[in-house]
């Protein structure tokens, strides 16, 4: 598959961001906000944005995903985190996340020892995911070096990883080892950020695959 040179995807990077907040200007107003919760549960659901996307855990991809989650995980509690990083084209913002995920991962796993985690990432957020996992998204469209990674003695409370328009399968990566059996990586046809394609609005199209997600996790908890 053909991949385009890297100003080229940059460009199509900023055209996402803008195209996404005019999306969002159209439909945020139908998403319902979801509680944030302290307490512990049955599952932590922790989701990385994508660059510039609004919403709660983010409208494209992390509030859909996440009802999609609590129809199909029934009899279990779920609470949501939303990785706190700039989710912008800055340096630093993917290494930032990444910092964040880990550090909440590891707070929320010593706190609630029973506590089981999904991981979500969406474009950007997909690296942050990768970085947190072992797997480096330093040279990627907007990635960068790892920071931290979930300890050894958090992993195997790690059910799944869900990851979106993933921009390190652009550069031939992909997550391999330890987490590959948990990952489910979607790249839709056509995508610039994950593939060779030239289509924007396949980067803007996961909420489609919101329930297959879902389902995949569901397997795993």
């Amino acid at each position: 598959m053909r991949l385009l040179p890297r100003p080229a995807i940059r460009r199509l990077a900023a055209r996402i961001t803008a195209v996404t907040s005019l999306a969002a200007g159209a439909v945020v107003a139908l998403q319902p906000a979801l509680p944030a919760s302290a307490a512990c549960a049955d599952i932590d659901v922790v989701v990385a944005r994508g660059t510039g996307e609004p919403g709660t855990l983010g409208l494209i991809v992390g509030d859909p995903v996440y009802s999609a989650l609590q129809r199909k995980i029934l009899f279990r509690s779920l609470k949501s985190y939303a990785v706190d990083y700039p989710a912008s084209v800055i340096p630093g913002s993917a290494s930032e996340g990444n910092t964040d995920l880990v550090d909440h991962v590891t707070a929320e796993a010593r706190s609630c020892p029973n506590q089981k985690f999904i991981l979500v990432g969406y474009s950007q957020g997909a690296n942050v995911v990768d970085n947190s996992i072992g797997i480096s998204s330093d040279g990627a469209l907007v990635g960068g070096p790892i920071t931290k990674t979930i300890p050894a003695s958090v992993e195997p409370r790690v059910a799944a990883v869900l990851l979106f328009g993933n921009p390190i399968r652009a550069i031939g990566r992909r997550v391999t080892g330890t987490y590959e059996s948990r990952t489910l990586d979607i790249c839709a046809d056509g995508d610039p950020i994950c593939g060779g394609g030239l289509n924007i609005l396949a980067h803007l199209s996961y909420g489609n695959n919101a329930d297959q997600a879902a389902q995949f996790a569901a397997g795993k908890v």
